[in-house]
């Protein structure tokens, strides 16, 4: 049985090391026969994209000449051709992975230091007479600009442009062969660009580099491009009119990226865990590459393969900062969507493949675009509609893992220490109204501003003596605003922590009820309907109103026109129905003011 190897990505370690490989050299024929000129392709993180770059690299490369070692029995290998290819041509290769800045004078550093990084690995280069003097220069240069700790150290924009592509031109010389050009995690540096708000700045940059290095570049034979999301052509690849994007629905390269079902139910049984093919395929199959379905995340099924337990090993690797950001802050449609999903649904949506980052939080649905790019969403099939066949794509969540993410991430709005939602929920549950106001002050008070602004929570205390402002019956005893114009603003921010709200409950209560959400025709009003899987147990109406000054002049008033509301909709009917007993159906009323929140229950009138 061979070992495993966790988060080894260097391909020539991994093949002399004797670990576990599934092999996918015959991505190596694929790519070269397909004869594009540049090539991107994007796939999930931890997908195996730095592995295939690295056996790119080392089936290439001029370095590893006569290293057939490495792909000797092995699929390529079987293939004299390629045999007499091996290690033939000059390679570089560049990884974007590590460039996570915060601000874009240190992504330039970074980016100066992997080029020198790159320089240095052709250091030899130095000790031949056919350099100029300028080029010479370029070498010092990048070295003195790397290692120079000066704050105000400067190096020309054209310089760093140019950089790839001059040192294309002395491998061309040295070798009379043009130069296969990798580029790894290409999209990362962008990423960190649009969270930490110096997009604009950096778009130009990477413009000008990509130009110079893929496009006005007569000594590269041809390139391969790795990231997860397909950044769109108008931002960073306007002037790249040779490049093949491939993508999560494309055909080309399903089955190199990802594990498929057969891969993976043979490393079980050489494993001795045939007996857990079932557990393994809920938790990490699902992926959709094209039109092949069943492909499995690889970084799990490794990690499973060493541990032998089932766990969030890839929904653990990132912090999903973007996702996070753009969640809190979406329209209520995208929320109450996202609570279909959860409850194993799926959604029908449409957008384009391609990400603007500028336009993230303006077009409501580029979200599903980049969900469905980092692997949390499947694509399970799209319709083309009307004249222009617009594609409609049919969604739904991955596996259990990636639930399990979002369960976590949904749970994680509320742990603010001032927010206590648990023991609203728990106060809920058992029915006590005076607990369930107090904490649920405390929990719009620390988070009601957080969905507005998707920021984290602010953690702001409470007000003095928060409990003394409600009566053990729950009525508030505070003054209305009565100022009309504010109501659209607070409808507005009382919608997105109503959906953020109802998301906590799916994952607090998802292991004995059902939430039902619904957001009513009226302006300002949402119901939650929770039911019981024993139908012995209690179930709960929750009708959410937002206070009207013009209709109400208190927030009592508007708590029973909450409850009022539940009356008139007959939710009861559809909860005796399903088998709960009327005794066991509870009717609360929560009445909306700023972040100030009142609960009635028609008990107490």
């Amino acid at each position: 049985m061979r070992k495993v190897s966790i988060g080894k990505q260097d391909y020539e370690s991994l093949i002399k090391s004797g670990c576990f490989y599934v092999d996918k050299t015959y991505f190596i024929k694929e790519w070269w026969e397909s004869q594009d000129d540049v090539t991107l392709i994007t796939r999930p993180r931890r997908f195996g994209k730095t592995l295939n770059m690295s056996m790119l690299e080392c089936f290439f490369s001029n370095k590893y000449a006569g290293r057939g070692d490495l792909f000797e029995g092995l699929s390529i290998w079987n293939d004299e051709k390629y045999r007499q290819l091996q290690g033939t041509y000059p390679v570089i290769f560049i990884s974007f992975a590590e460039i996570k800045a915060n601000n874009f004078k240190d992504t330039k550093n970074d980016m100066v230091s992997v080029i020198n990084d790159i320089y240095k690995q052709h250091s030899y280069l130095l000790e031949d007479d056919m350099l100029t003097d300028a080029e010479r220069n370029l070498f010092r240069q990048l070295d003195n600009y790397s290692n120079n700790t000066n704050v105000n150290k400067d190096i020309s924009n054209e310089t760093i442009y140019r950089a790839v592509k001059n040192l294309a031109a002395i491998l061309y010389r040295k070798f009379e062969k043009k130069v296969i050009i990798l580029l790894d995690e290409y999209d990362t540096p962008m990423q960190e660009a649009y969270v930490n708000g110096y997009w604009n700045e950096l778009v130009s940059f990477t413009r000008s580099f990509f130009n110079a290095t893929f496009k006005s570049n007569p000594y590269m034979e041809c390139a391969v491009m790795t990231g997860i999301t397909r950044v769109s052509k108008e931002s960073v690849f306007s002037d790249l009119n040779n490049l093949k994007v491939i993508t999560v629905e494309s055909d080309e390269y399903s089955g190199v990226f990802g594990f498929s079902e057969e891969e993976v139910f043979l490393a079980l049984d050489n494993f001795n865990l045939s007996d857990k093919k079932q557990i393994v395929k809920e938790w990490y199959d699902g992926f959709t590459f094209g039109k092949q379905k069943d492909i499995y995340n690889p970084w799990s099924i490794i990690n499973f393969l060493e541990n032998k337990k089932i766990d969030t090993y890839w929904a653990d690797t990132s912090s999903n900062s973007l996702i996070d950001h753009l969640m809190k802050k979406s329209v209520p449609e995208i929320k109450e969507l996202m609570e279909l999903l959860l409850k194993r649904e799926s959604i029908e949506v449409t957008f384009d493949d391609q990400i603007v980052f500028n336009q993230l939080d303006k077009n409501k649905n580029a979200i599903w675009s980049l969900l469905v790019a980092s692997g949390y969403l499947k694509i399970d099939y799209v319709e083309y509609k009307g004249l222009l066949l617009k594609p409609w794509y049919h969604i739904s969540i991955t596996n259990l893992e990636t639930i399990s993410m979002f369960a976590n991430m949904f749970a994680g709005w509320f742990e603010n220490p001032d927010a206590r939602y648990s023991d609203f929920v728990k106060a809920l549950l058992n029915g006590n109204i005076k607990e369930m106001n107090y904490y649920m002050n405390k929990v719009a008070l620390a988070t009601f501003s957080y969905f507005d602004t998707g920021k984290n929570p602010s953690g702001t205390s409470e007000p003095e003596n928060l409990a003394s402002c409600y009566d053990c019956k729950g009525v508030a005893n505070g003054s209305s605003l009565n100022d009309s114009s504010n109501l659209y603003a607070m409808t507005r921010q009382s919608s997105r922590f109503y959906h953020g709200f109802v998301l906590g409950l799916i994952v607090e209560l998802s292991d004995s009820y059902e939430v039902k959400s619904n957001r009513e025709s009226g302006f300002g009003r949402y119901d939650v309907m929770i039911v019981p899987q024993d139908k012995s147990s209690v179930a709960m109406v929750l009708e959410f109103k937002v206070h009207e000054p013009d209709e109400e002049k208190t927030l009592e008033e508007t708590v029973a026109s909450s409850l009022a509301q539940i009356e008139e909709k007959k939710y009861d009917a559809e909860l005796i129905n399903a088998g709960v007993k009327k005794e066991n159906i509870r009717h609360y009323g929560f009445a909306f003011e700023g972040k100030k929140v009142l609960i009635g229950t028609d008990e107490q009138r």
